[in-house]
């Protein structure tokens, strides 16, 4: 049966009241609870008892009141089972609460969502494709708190949206335009359903809302102004009709995974941001011998592609003529050609100061970022940040800043004036891993040889590494990965982990040590080949700034079944096997390593989902040999893993993947953000909700309509314990 208890959220809306106004948290719950007895469970979902009403609320302790926990030295939660049902299925002993999807209100004057493709006002409503997010404390007079765990700020990445033959069809009321021209208007809702939210949330005991009338909550959109800082500020490469001097740029986009810095940021990774864009197919004649025209190919841009939604012919002005990177105009100056190179960076934003703008860090490179994950900030040491390139054949990254870290910082009374210190200058490089389980970060600066000399790619200045950074990897030679995406610090040893997802491209003649499966699986009658389930590699450095690491891969995914001499090399069983490993983070509480899942190969037995792990330390396994053909490759694998060190804690809806992870600094609530559940559903069947191939959350009983939502839920202890013990 379902292990799940999802709840309703207690947002306010519509049914809970007859009065215009935003309600209390205490009137919202206490208007739900005493209308329905109980909280009432979704289609194909086990319903809860509820707590009983604002009096119950009043008397139950919050969780800012209770110490904090120990790390978890156990996982104390029965692992769940694969799943192919539309809920969220989560452990018994456990229950969960959407709180926040697309389209949900984000002001006062915004009306609640009818989510049947009418509802316009994006750029003050949630966006889609919830991602990656961080939590950042309020206290109670809504002030910044490291401590804070019943109130707070969420902030999350809208990465994308569901879409079919260019259109965003879910948000359009009859699946919009198929064919170019787009219509505006389908446009401008697109274009402000992506980039990022600042929702404040507030919990009593384990009930938990989101606050519509937040003075805190932002979107950030892809119409926001943003700086340019780094040393690609100024470049002419960065040079479009909008930023004459390439000192701002508008908006982010594609926006994966996360991170928070040191001193208390948030920071956003740009990802396939490429797709996006339109070349007209003369656009390289047009640019003659400009450099770019190999850049632009290296970053998957060629002459005469489609872009990904077709924004460029929505119209003339600006806003449409910008996702036009043709050379066009007499300058760079007159039209569109570099607006590309305007993203693809790390972004960050003070999520408690909406005054101060998104600031674009090139100094960390441009690529597909997933997150930036940092090093424990060590007192007079560099601040050393690690990130992955996700995109097949792509490379794993590590920034140095040039400033030492200053402990006054970690409560700057300017944040981003700390993000200018410490991420604006410094230095980037770039993995190469050894056969020997050693690597090496190559240094990617005109100090480097290689690089100021290079044939491959003409780099005038720190300004061309910063913008075409790709090209600067392919230069030294890097390592070439399956994917490399999340990133995260293990906070008990300081080694870090990078998700390897997959890479359909990975060919016995290219496996390596890092890399090294490539095989056959079936999924029903289909063939996939390369590495089809992924793995998870992990470094140990001395010191974060060192030029040299250690490294094994501490997870190899694979299905339970499959051959334990050459796919299942973890020995995964039913209760912990998996595919395409995305998302990983640490609790900084618990210590506990949440994995996500974000899957194709395996979605004919389960849907996507999220274990936790309680990791060992790099070389606690040894060497496998594999063998290709006439080749045999010798690579560096961690431990076994056992339903001790490795449990299934969630799986999610049809369709959908299992994206970002924070939790309250004690452990005891979890948000997780689940993303685009039913995206296998056909455009043509946008009004037929008996063809969805997911109506989630809709069948869990929040908000109108059936078409399906990302949307972020909370997941608590029934007891009021911690998260996975």
């Amino acid at each position: 049966m379902p292990h799940d208890n999802i709840r309703p959220s207690a947002q306010f809306n519509d049914e809970d009241s007859n009065r215009s106004g935003n309600p209390t948290f205490d009137e919202v719950l206490a208007t739900r609870l005493s209308r329905r007895g109980l909280l009432r469970g979704g289609m194909g979902v086990a319903g809860a008892t509820a707590l009983g009403g604002a009096a119950a609320l009043a008397g139950c302790a919050t969780a800012s009141q209770a110490p904090l926990p120990a790390a978890v030295n156990v996982l104390g939660f029965t692992p769940v089972a694969k799943s192919l049902a539309d809920v969220v299925m989560i452990p018994p002993g456990y229950s969960a609460q959407v709180i926040y999807a697309l389209g949900d209100p984000l002001t006062a004057t915004t009306p609640a969502y009818r989510n049947d493709g009418t509802d316009t006002d994006f750029g003050n409503r949630a966006g889609d494709h919830h991602d990656g997010m961080e939590w950042f404390g309020l206290d109670a007079q809504g002030r910044p708190s490291d401590s804070a765990t019943a109130r707070g700020l969420l902030v999350i990445n809208h990465e994308a949206t569901t879409d079919e033959k260019l259109s965003s069809f879910f948000i359009h009321p009859t699946g919009g335009t198929a064919t170019l021209p787009r219509p505006a208007a389908e446009v401008d809702k697109e274009l402000m359903i992506h980039g990022l939210a600042v929702v404040e949330v507030e919990g009593r005991g384990r009930q938990w809302a989101y606050k519509p009338a937040s003075p805190l909550n932002r979107r950030v959109t892809t119409m926001t102004e943003a700086a340019i800082h780094g040393p690609a500020r100024g470049s002419e490469h960065l040079v479009t009709k909008y930023s004459g001097d390439a000192t701002k740029c508008r908006g982010t986009l594609n926006n994966c995974g996360t991170g928070k810095t040191p001193w208390g940021t948030f920071v956003s990774g740009e990802e396939n941001w490429y797709g996006y864009f339109f070349r007209d197919a003369k656009d390289d004649d047009a640019r003659k011998k400009d450099k770019q025209v190999q850049a632009l190919n290296r970053y998957g841009r060629k002459a005469g592609a489609a872009s990904r939604h077709g924004w460029e012919s929505g119209g003339s002005a600006d806003t449409y003529a910008r996702w036009n990177n043709s050379a066009i105009g007499a300058s760079a100056k007159d039209d569109f050609r570099n607006e590309m190179n305007s993203f693809g960076y790390i972004v960050e934003i003070d999520p408690y100061d909406k005054s101060q703008a998104l600031r674009k860090r090139t100094a960390l490179g441009r690529l597909g970022h997933e997150n930036a994950t940092f090093a424990r900030a060590v007192a007079g040491q560099p601040v050393v940040a690690y990130m992955g390139d996700d995109a097949r054949g792509e490379y794993i990254y590590k920034f140095v800043s040039a400033a030492k870290w200053d402990p006054a910082d970690a409560r700057p009374a300017n944040r981003l004036g700390a993000g200018d210190k410490y991420l604006d200058k410094g230095t980037l490089y770039v993995a190469r891993f050894k056969a020997d389980g050693s690597g090496e970060w190559l240094e990617l600066s005109m100090n480097n040889p290689v690089i100021a000399g290079s044939s491959y790619f003409e780099f005038k200045n720190e300004a061309d590494i910063a913008v075409f950074t790709r090209l600067a990897a392919d230069a030294v030679g890097a390592t070439k990965m399956d994917r490399p995406e999340w990133g995260g610090v293990n906070p008990k040893n300081g080694e870090v982990y990078i998700t390897l997802t997959n890479n359909s491209a990975r060919t016995p003649a290219t496996a390596d040590a890092a890399n090294p499966r490539a095989y056959a699986d079936m999924k029903g009658s289909k063939e996939q080949k390369g590495n089809v389930n992924g793995h998870i590699v992990r470094l140990a450095e001395k010191q974060p700034a060192d030029a040299a690491f250690l490294w094994d891969i501490y997870l190899f995914a694979a299905q339970a079944d499959a051959d334990k001499a050459t796919v299942n090399l973890s020995s995964l069983s039913d209760e912990n096997d998996l595919s395409s490993p995305d998302g990983l983070v640490f609790s900084k509480a618990t210590g506990v390593c949440w994995i996500q899942t974000d899957d194709g190969a395996y979605t004919d037995t389960t849907n996507c989902m999220l274990l936790a792990a309680l990791p060992g330390q790099r070389g606690d396994g040894g060497s496998k040999t594999l063998k290709h053909g006439e080749r045999s490759v010798t690579t560096h694998a961690g431990k076994p893993q056992t339903s001790a060190t490795l449990k299934r804690f969630l799986v999610g809806p049809k369709g959908a993947e299992i994206t970002g992870i924070t939790e309250t600094p004690d452990g005891r609530a979890i948000f997780v953000n689940i993303q685009h559940a039913g995206e296998n559903t056909k455009m043509s069947d946008v009004n037929d909700p008996s063809k969805y191939e997911s109506q989630w959350p809709a069948n869990a009983g929040y908000g109108a309509g059936k078409r399906p939502r990302s949307a972020t839920i909370v997941v608590t202890k029934n007891d009021g314990g911690v998260i996975g013990s």
